[in-house]
């Protein structure tokens, strides 16, 4: 689908691969950041745009010297890690309940943590930076090693799917966990207190924003690199656990070599070149797809997922969707549907199924083959997936 130039009357213009108007207030909040002085170009809106804090979750803003923390987020270096293995839809039968339960007991979820540290994420390389980060997380360092190799809660999931060829996948999803949260809060605060401080008129308070050059910036910005790269070291430590499970139920025991490894941020920013210029590029809600990039787009806990390949569209900021996206809040979720909705939404799916999960019903969400057809312009899929276990944070 091509995008369209939404009329916003913006300093920029706003362009979207959404196929569904704006609300009032998603409609405000786009108009809140194209309207900055510092963004570049124009903002991108994703096919799953939906409300966010400060900004739409699901658009990508490009900035010249200037980064919104509260529009990466708090879950920094949120996103998808994925692995295609050897083995066939044949090999799992009978042994998804065991599979499930040793994941549960083998990777925390929730608010649990790992009651013992191991090695890889003992010698993790970045543990010697933890002392230049923002002093407000100065005494969560113990705390941060043990969520290291843990899924968080939320939308945080860990699947088993099946492809379309008979293929085996692992797919998880998670971030940054307590640290990442809680240092990105500290700088949010800041750069609202120093919009105050310098009485800068903002139409939202979350759009507070740090300047290149400025101590603040850079301190951000390094804190932001540390807790994207522990966010990508986390799913890496828990892929290797969940590998090792399957291997043990299907191989016994046998390591195996992945036919096709992905692992992709969707809450992040970066340094990057666009339209011959240098700017600060902020996924929220948002994969890269570059030319040639995998990247991961799951549906529901009852849906579709797909791993999609880059086409580098260079109106999205080589940018594409990050997952279906909520049709509606949690709270409403709880309130529109019943248990019952629960197990005939998830048919199939070995997964819990109880009222403490209700608010990831498959029908709180977006349709995902929508979204993708909204995005063919964006990425090519590669795989498409259906998970035959599920396990939420």
């Amino acid at each position: 689908m091509p995008y369209e130039n939404l009329e916003l009357s913006t300093p920029v213009p706003i362009l979207s691969w959404a196929n569904h108007d704006l609300g009032h207030a998603e409609t405000k909040m786009a108009r809140n950041v194209a309207s900055l002085p510092f963004v570049f170009k124009h903002v991108a809106l994703m096919p799953d745009v939906h409300l966010g804090k400060g900004a739409l979750v699901g658009s990508v803003i490009a900035t010249k010297d200037a980064i919104i923390p509260a529009a990466v987020g708090v879950d920094v270096g949120c996103g998808m890690s994925a692995i295609k293995t050897p083995y066939s839809v044949g090999q799992l039968e009978g042994k998804l309940k065991k599979i499930r339960l040793d994941l549960e007991a083998e990777i925390p979820v929730g608010f649990s943590d790992n009651k013992e540290i191991e090695k890889s994420v003992q010698n993790w390389q970045h543990w010697d930076e933890f002392k230049h980060l923002h002093r407000g997380v100065q005494t969560q360092q113990g705390k941060a090693m043990r969520q290291l190799g843990s899924l968080g809660g939320g939308n945080h999931f860990i699947e088993v799917c099946v492809d379309t060829e008979s293929q085996v996948w692992l797919m998880l999803h998670s971030g940054s966990r307590g640290i990442g949260n809680m240092m990105a809060q500290c700088h949010i605060n800041s750069a609202k207190e120093l919009a105050k401080l310098g009485g800068t008129r903002l139409n939202d308070p979350d759009l507070a924003y740090f300047v290149t050059q400025t101590p603040e910036f850079h301190a951000y910005w390094h804190d932001l690199q540390w807790a994207q790269q522990y966010a990508l070291f986390n799913r890496d430590v828990m892929m290797a656990r969940f590998k090792r499970i399957i291997e043990k139920h299907l191989a016994g025991g046998k390591p195996s070599r992945p036919l096709l490894s992905v692992n992709c941020h969707h809450n992040y920013a970066e340094k990057e070149v666009h339209f011959d210029e240098e700017v600060y590029v902020t996924r929220k809600g948002a994969v890269r797809a570059r030319e040639q990039d995998y990247g991961i787009i799951p549906g529901s806990m009852g849906a579709k997922s797909f791993i999609v390949k880059g086409k580098g569209n260079a109106h999205s900021y080589c940018s594409c969707s990050h997952g279906a996206g909520r049709l509606m809040s949690r709270n409403k979720a709880k309130e529109r549907f019943t248990l019952d909705d629960l197990i005939e939404q998830t048919q199939g799916v070995e997964c819990r199924k109880d009222t403490a999960v209700i608010d990831e019903i498959p029908g709180a969400y977006k349709s995902i083959e929508t979204v993708m057809a909204n995005q063919s312009d964006l990425v090519e899929i590669v795989a498409t997936l259906k998970q035959v276990v599920c396990i939420k944070g």
